[in-house]
């Protein structure tokens, strides 16, 4: 298993597969440490800002326990010394920007839910990151760094030893430390620093006569250390995106792994010593071979240095398509959590060097059927950028795109907005792309037939229409659903165009401010048009009537229209909070809105349509019923809107108690599954009580038996007695129902024979069975039983009429 920490889960994921295996919940803030229980290595600890310890079962992906320390936990520590203790850093309190590292005493009790409030001190003035702090052999000492010092703390003694470093930077040198870790099996420190240098201490249990050694090949900071299980091996990691392996603490013997694709950010060993897995900057986790080889790689979503294509849903795959690595495009699987694959578009060898201006991709687009797709990459030049569009056909041949035409300079200036216009009943014919400029103009381009004989393809793109309005910057263009109009905004104005013939049908303004967003409506609301102003102006315009239906003054930053319904979404900016306002164009007032959706600001947002229309019981998120809303905030985190409570959300990786929600979906279970029903409902149609499966359910031993994880239950010889208990039937307990019915079999027995003394035989007989099961009914005399049975006769269908 590979365990990794990801926004407020933790993931355990396959080795082997590279599967997502759980994906643990239930902590309500980022999770900042995750550490193996050293007395049972089937349990995870894990910290968060919310100010929980929570121990984990991640083979079954379940929590145990959670711990309640009340403060900030913004690193978590788990040496093997420390039985019933763990080490957090948290806040000082009282003091801003200072952090200790304090030891938590982890109660004892039989609920699930503790309060760990025994703290106590250990290091006052320590480094925030967990990288800062690192535990020595045996857990004999603690050491952490910060800035140019280093302090070691021994427990044994209580002795705290404090080392300094030069300030001053010479010849290139800087002494800051940047990470810690300690020898598995000698009194060893080494230290990675600013500079790219990484010092190796050893005697500094004397404050004076302490030495260390110096390893330098990193020409940047050492972003972190590792040292093998046996320690005879120091891996070192950094900007320079290698894996450095140091034998014998030598400089002279080292190996490399180069060329990992993006900076270093976090090295982890396995506990075998079998292999090690390093974390990017570009949120990707290697895993390595002792033997310093490459094995596999779990690529999330690319963090980008600026998203600057937005968010473009592709329709072959359903995957989030936006900026990747330097000139690459991502494509993100939403269901699996990890890229599907990366398409080089600038097909450039990036430097990664301050201050250099290179090309990148700012502009991408898809036909409906995802078999085209348009890009535009241009220079990080202002005033004279170099521009390309490349336009690219899907081959289902190699399953993958292939570049069809590239068009240098298609505008004079930076491209603001482009989209397809794509019709099936028109086939490809009905094929064109429209691309919009600083320079202006909007330009057509259709496909036409490549006449070159040498051509490797039968059809090109060329510029079919250019067309401008008063020789204002065109921002932004957009195809109605039948793909007849043409909507282009000039500034403060927008144009809506016949997309036949290219003659301008008629114009909107909504001034002051110019249009920052248009969208068509779509279904029973595609007579209207769409537009927000950077002013804070949200505008409705009727095209049949060619006048404005309504406004909502609303700072709208993103607007984005769902493709399976009339639903549009608006998701507005104003006092440093983002709000989401969902509406349909014939209705000024909104049908959704929640406020305070995220503190961060919301860039970009994306419909993905759903395999399946969704069952949703709210009528509240209708709305997300064929489709899913997912939004990039500017810190570039990608969320989405749940149409489920959080309790409903953490359930399933929370308390999964029933063994049929942990098996498979198989034919078998399924069959299964449908003959049960069926047989439960034969046997309620036929009035039989249910008895057993009843109790069998409501057995707190069978549920604790069956649910509990093998590896956590205890000894057979303590369940055995309390779950033979369960299941014995107790004799007093019998209900008044049961009684009831059984009455009423004799008395039905009695009515079919009217010969007294047999009856009397076979309520005798049915008497000793019941005894003979120790059980006792309750014995009417005969002159009760002759009164009920003339009860029963009696006619009372006369009440009827009242």
């Amino acid at each position: 298993y590979l365990l990794c920490a990801s926004g407020d889960f933790v993931k355990v994921y396959s080795v082997n597969t590279e599967e997502t295996l759980w994906l643990m919940g239930g902590h309500a803030d980022l999770v900042t440490g995750i550490q193996l229980n050293p007395h049972n290595h089937m349990q995870l600890y894990s910290s968060s800002l919310d100010g929980t310890i929570k121990l984990w079962d991640f083979v079954d992906g379940i929590p145990i326990k959670t711990f309640t320390v009340g403060s900030k936990l913004l690193a978590l520590y788990t040496p093997a010394s420390a039985e019933d203790s763990v080490f957090v850093v948290i806040p000082k309190k009282g003091e801003r920007d200072t952090f200790q590292l304090v030891s938590v005493k982890l109660a004892k009790g039989a609920g699930q839910d503790l309060e760990a409030k025994e703290l106590s001190v250990v290091l006052d003035g320590v480094g925030a990151s967990a990288k800062h702090i690192a535990f020595g052999r045996e857990g004999a000492y603690v050491v952490s760094v910060k800035d140019v010092n280093l302090q070691v703390y021994f427990f044994k003694g209580k002795l705290l030893n404090r080392f300094s470093l030069s300030t001053v930077k010479t010849k290139g040198g800087d002494n800051r430390f940047s990470c810690v870790v300690c020898h598995p099996t000698e009194d060893c420190i080494a230290t990675g620093h600013a500079d790219g240098k990484i010092r190796l201490w050893r005697n500094f249990h004397h404050k004076k006569e302490y030495t260390y050694s110096t390893l330098h090949w990193h020409h940047d900071i050492v972003m972190d250390l590792a040292f093998s299980i046996e320690g005879t091996r120091l891996l070192s990691g950094g900007v320079e995106s290698v894996v450095v392996q140091w034998h014998n603490e030598s400089s002279c013997q080292k190996d490399f792994l180069p060329r990992l694709g993006s900076p270093i950010e976090y090295i982890s060993m396995s506990s075998d010593g079998a292999l090690c897995c390093t974390l990017h900057t570009d949120n990707r986790i290697t895993i390595i071979n002792s033997n310093l080889r490459f094995s596999r790689s779990i690529q999330g979503l690319i963090k980008s240095r600026d998203v600057k294509t937005g968010l473009v849903v592709d329709p072959r795959t359903k995957a989030l398509v936006l900026n990747g690595e330097p000139g690459h495009l991502q494509f993100y699987s939403l269901q699996s959590d990890q890229q599907l694959f990366s398409l080089d578009i600038v097909q450039r060898q990036y430097i990664h060097q301050a201050g250099l201006k290179q090309s990148d991709l700012v502009k991408v687009a898809f036909s409906a059927q995802g078999t085209w797709l348009a890009t535009v990459e241009e220079s990080e030049e202002v005033t004279d950028p170099e521009l390309q569009l490349k336009l690219w056909f899907y081959s289902e041949e190699t399953q993958s795109f292939q570049l069809n035409t590239r068009i240098n300079t298609p505008h004079d200036n930076h491209i603001t907005d482009m989209c397809f216009r794509d019709m099936e009943e028109l086939g490809d014919d009905s094929l064109i792309l429209v691309t919009t400029g600083r320079d202006c103009v909007f330009k057509v381009w259709v496909m036409v037939e490549d006449t070159d004989p040498e051509a490797q393809q039968s059809v090109s793109w060329s510029c079919d229409f250019v067309g401008s309005y008063h020789n204002y910057q065109a921002t932004n263009c957009c195809f109605s659903e039948d793909g007849s109009l043409l909507a282009v905004s000039f500034e403060e104005t927008v144009t809506v165009w016949d997309s036949l013939n290219w003659d301008l049908k008629c114009t909107f303004c909504h001034p002051p401010g110019n249009i920052r967003n248009i969208c068509f409506g779509r279904l029973t609301c595609s007579k209207y048009l769409i537009g927000a102003t950077d002013y804070g102006f949200l505008c409705c315009w009727n095209l049949l009537t060619c006048a404005l239906e309504w406004s909502a003054h609303l700072n709208v930053v993103v607007l984005q229209p769902d493709p399976l319904s009339e639903h549009i979404a608006a998701v507005s900016w104003l006092s440093k909070e983002s709000s989401l306002f969902v509406f349909k164009p014939n209705e000024p007032r909104p049908i959704y809105i929640q406020r305070n959706l995220c503190k961060e600001k919301i860039l970009l947002a994306a419909f993905v349509p759903r395999d399946e229309p969704e069952m949703i019981s709210s009528e509240k998120y209708l709305w997300l019923r064929k489709s899913q809303l997912f939004f990039l905030t500017d810190t570039q985190e990608l969320m989405t809107l749940s149409t489920k409570s959080l309790e409903e959300r953490l359930t399933p990786s929370s308390k999964q108690l029933a063994v049929e929600e942990s098996l498979p979906v198989t034919p078998f279970s399924l069959l299964l599954g449908k003959h049960r029903r069926q047989q439960a409902q034969e046997d309620t149609d036929l009035g039989k009580p249910v008895v057993h499966n009843k109790q069998e359910q409501a057995s707190p031993a069978v549920k604790e038996l069956l649910h509990t994880p093998a590896h956590v239950l205890p000894s057979a010889s303590f369940l055995c007695t309390i779950f033979i208990n369960s299941l014995l039937i107790s004799k007093e307990n019998k209900s008044a129902e049961e009684v009831a019915d059984e009455v009423e079999m004799e008395s039905e027995k009695a009515d079919d024979d009217s010969d007294e003394e047999d009856v009397t035989e076979m309520e005798q007989e049915d008497t000793s069975h019941v005894e003979l099961l120790g059980e006792t009914t309750c014995k009417l005399s005969k002159s009760q039983e002759k009164e009920l049975r003339k009860i029963r006769k009696m006619d009372y269908s006369w009440i009827s009429a009242f």
